[in-house]
């Protein structure tokens, strides 16, 4: 379950939580949530993995590339620090991946792993810092649901563009160049 720890929270109070716990600050609320359960992290893992040929050289051999796509990077935002399940950024707005703890660049896309725990989370509080912050897509995974919901930023606000469910496979924006296979990120291999 995910818990406002307290109000006005600072850094300092987000490096004092136990190892066990995502720390982030929303709001100026710190929230701690239990690290993911099996079924989030395996799908947050093969979607990392499926995204894979776009983590390259735009252009190069393996895929169409032209993205930095990263596991849990903590993103600094105009005082919110949020842990996306993943997070990618187009290499023409970061040519140089960055040596920092931290990204005070908001990533063009996000993707959050949602569960009972943290959906509420996710939905009423992390949304609206991605919209404010002008990410541009945003995708809700739900292996519970075994769901796909995708975003994208119109006028400052998310307009649903479609709702993948069970072993679709499906061209997502702004990954659409690849065919991904929804199945294994519930843990359906074939």
């Amino acid at each position: 379950m995910v818990q406002p720890k307290k109000r006005g929270a600072t850094y300092e109070d987000l490096l004092k939580l136990p190892d066990n716990v995502v720390g982030e600050i929303i709001g100026g609320d710190l929230i701690a949530s239990p690290r993911p359960a099996s079924p989030h992290a395996h799908a947050a893992s093969v979607l990392g993995m499926d995204l894979g040929p776009f983590h390259r050289d735009k252009g190069g051999p393996g895929g169409p590339g032209g993205w930095w796509i990263l596991d849990e990077p903590e993103l600094h935002l105009h005082g919110e620090v949020l842990v996306p399940d993943l997070a990618g950024w187009r290499r023409e707005r970061m040519p140089q991946f960055p040596d920092t703890p931290a990204f005070t660049l908001a990533p063009d896309w996000a993707c959050e792993v949602v569960s009972p725990g943290t959906e509420r989370l996710d939905r009423a509080k992390k949304m609206p810092v991605y919209a404010r912050e002008s990410i541009r897509h945003l995708w809700l995974v739900n292996p519970a649901a075994r769901t796909l919901e995708v975003y994208r930023l119109a006028e400052g606000r998310w307009l649903l563009l479609a709702t993948h469910e069970g072993a679709a496979r499906v061209r997502a924006e702004p990954f659409q160049e690849v065919e991904l296979d929804l199945a294994p990120l519930w843990g359906e291999e074939k």
